[in-house]
């Protein structure tokens, strides 16, 4: 069911009709009774009655919301304007709903993310009705709908990626905020798409391991940043080695037979990989 608009006018001025329709009835009810027309008197009462029943279709509209109008349980559309308005007085039930953006968090969820650890986790989504008769008709209560959806698209999400990843090809729920609060958003959006919301933004808004795993992991991630680092020192320390010895045999024309290639390498990886300063040792014989 999509949304359609319903028919209205404006209200000030049907207030304006109404009134001097009301004026004119009743004058002519007075003016009929004194005047003893008992034959035209039945007419201006009921002509009375139906303008007074017209009133009824007068309604108000406040901003960024709606009034879904159904006639006799059929939707006949939903009324945006704000202002006062004036439709079929016949249409009884004028439903308000919000098209205000809205924001709901979530309880911290207790998940297993890609490698099975337990991790705590939470997002806040940004949403707003954009199609009022999918939302108010589509599904039982709407509100609930984008609470229970959202909850199950974030864990649907932590389930399919790791708490923390050193590898830079892999995207980590810690590492890649960005990208996982798209694909949050994007997640959330398709389940909701059947209610007429949209989603604005989705983001995570709090992220931890379980405090039954919470020192070990950390001990764990701790020990995965250092050997990273190690690792890209030892990879930066070998390019180094090369430069520096490639430069010497190019641009100072210093030819070194292995031994010395070696014994350089050998004291410069120290120096580049050492966490404390070196000690520079002079050497006043042959290397021989």
């Amino acid at each position: 069911m999509k949304e359609k608009r319903a028919f209205t006018v404006s209200g000030y001025g049907m207030l304006v009709v109404l009134l001097l329709l009301q004026l004119f009835t009743a004058g002519m009810l007075v003016r009929s009774l004194m005047a003893t027309q008992f034959f035209a008197v039945p007419l201006w009462a009921v002509a009375f009655v139906i303008v007074t029943f017209c009133w009824h279709g007068l309604f108000m509209v406040a901003p960024n919301q709606g009034k879904i109008l159904q006639l006799f349980g059929k939707y006949v559309g939903t009324e945006h304007t704000t202002g006062l308005r004036w439709t079929n007085p016949l249409i009884f039930k004028r439903t308000p709903i919000s098209l205000r953006v809205r924001n709901f968090e979530s309880g911290k969820l207790k998940v297993n993310d890609a490698n099975g650890n337990p991790i705590e986790i939470a997002t806040v989504v940004v949403w707003k009705v954009v199609d009022s008769a999918e939302a108010y008709f589509e599904v039982d209560d709407y509100e609930s709908f984008v609470t229970i959806q959202s909850e199950a698209a974030l864990r649907n999400v932590a389930n399919e990626h790791p708490y923390d990843n050193h590898s830079e090809e892999a995207i980590s729920l810690r590492g890649d905020p960005v990208s996982i609060a798209e694909k949050i958003r994007d997640q959330v959006q398709e389940r909701l798409g059947r209610a007429g919301i949209q989603v604005i933004e989705a983001r995570i808004s709090h992220l931890a391991y379980a405090p039954e795993i919470a020192q070990a992991m950390l001990r764990k991630q701790q020990a995965g940043a250092v050997l990273a680092a190690r690792k890209l020192i030892v990879q930066g320390a070998v390019e180094m080695v090369t430069d520096a010895i490639a430069t010497l045999a190019e641009s100072h024309a210093l030819e070194l037979d292995e031994e010395r290639k070696a014994n350089m390498v050998n004291n410069l990886m120290v120096v580049i990989c050492g966490e404390q300063q070196a000690q520079p040792v002079i050497n006043s014989g042959s290397l021989y």
